[in-house]
């Protein structure tokens, strides 16, 4: 069989651009193995690419789909990036830059993972992008538990029914910290609390900034994970403690803020943020290393889940990005080859 099933971009604009397709088999290059495709998640990159916002880095398929599970097939598995000791035949999720929505896929083998012990295909499919973004952003970029408090730091998610939200929350949990988050509504305030967020704060009815200080005694929060932008970035300096970080990770409400730079300066508060597309396979696999060792054994035993919404087949991708943009959903929405 040379051919699959893919999903492709037909134009730049609304879900009905999305239509199967049939296309080749890729070849697996230099460090990378051929996954047979069991499963593979819905991201908001996805929608930015499919509306034409999100160029496709140089050499990356068309293809949309940044994370899957399913089985090696083939593959340069000598490679110095196989940190796992992976074989064909094993059940892996992999992190991509591209080329998710198909039947087949290449992957470095440096993003490749075994499945957590225990985890279904599907559970694994909701893996990878939101916990390589976490584990990049939360605490190593945001450095979350490292500050002048150490464990007695605070995190503020904003988004945190969302796939990564969600992910956030958990693992600051479970390394011991107060975690507040915000919402659109009662509904996922209730949701994020029942995932251990000490506060979830409906935006639409409170001033999150307000708020936050008053639940940390005026002090503010540590570390703030902002998947928003915009008019987000002046409140969130508002709420930030000294020495606080702000890590930017996606622009929902906008890419541009107009910010008091006293506050930076007073408060040495730190304003990054970062993608994790464009980062080369070396850097996303001492991700996967970190998480292998630390996270892994988390999800075995369930004290760490991934939140699933819905899984649907992969003809439904159309109505898979209508409830993403929809916003209803709480953590991932997954998709399955027949």
């Amino acid at each position: 069989m040379s051919n699959m099933q893919a999903i492709e971009i037909t134009a730049p604009g609304e879900p009905e651009v999305l239509r199967l397709t049939e296309r080749s088999i890729p070849t697996p290059g230099e460090g990378e193995v051929l996954i047979r495709v069991a499963a593979f998640g819905i991201n908001r990159p996805d929608i930015f690419q499919r509306r034409g916002n999100y160029p496709v880095p140089p050499g990356v398929t068309d293809i949309p789909g940044l994370e899957v599970s399913g089985e090696i097939v083939s593959g340069d598995l000598d490679h110095a990036g196989n940190a796992f000791g992976l074989a064909v035949g094993q059940r892996v999720c992999a992190l991509l830059q591209g080329g998710g929505y198909a039947e087949y896929c290449t992957a470095p083998v440096a993003q490749c993972l075994p499945y957590p012990d225990g985890f279904s295909d599907v559970e694994a499919a909701a893996l990878p992008e939101t916990y390589f973004t976490v584990w990049s952003n939360v605490f190593q970029r945001g450095a979350l538990g490292q500050g002048p408090r150490g464990r007695s730091e605070t995190l503020l998610v904003q988004g945190g029914s969302s796939g990564i939200g969600t992910v956030a929350i958990q693992l600051a949990v479970q390394r011991g910290h107060r975690v507040f988050a915000t919402a659109g509504s009662q509904e996922k305030c209730q949701f994020c609390e029942s995932l251990g967020a000490e506060r979830a704060i409906n935006y639409r009815e409170a001033d999150f900034a307000a708020e936050v200080m008053s639940l940390t005694e005026g002090r503010g929060v540590d570390v703030i994970l902002d998947m928003v932008g915009g008019d987000y970035l002046p409140r969130e300096l508002a709420c930030a403690a000294d020495d606080g970080r702000i890590v930017i990770i996606a622009l929902q409400g906008g890419k541009e803020a107009t910010i008091p730079l006293s506050h930076i300066l007073r408060r040495r508060v730190t304003v990054t943020g970062s993608t994790l597309r464009p980062r080369d396979a070396a850097f996303k696999g001492e991700i996967a290393r970190a998480l292998h060792a630390d996270v892994w054994p988390q999800l075995a035993d369930r004290r760490v889940k991934p939140i699933i919404e819905v899984v649907m087949p992969a003809e439904r991708i159309v109505e898979a990005h209508q409830l993403m943009e929809s916003g209803t959903h709480k953590g991932k929405i997954l998709l399955t080859w027949g």
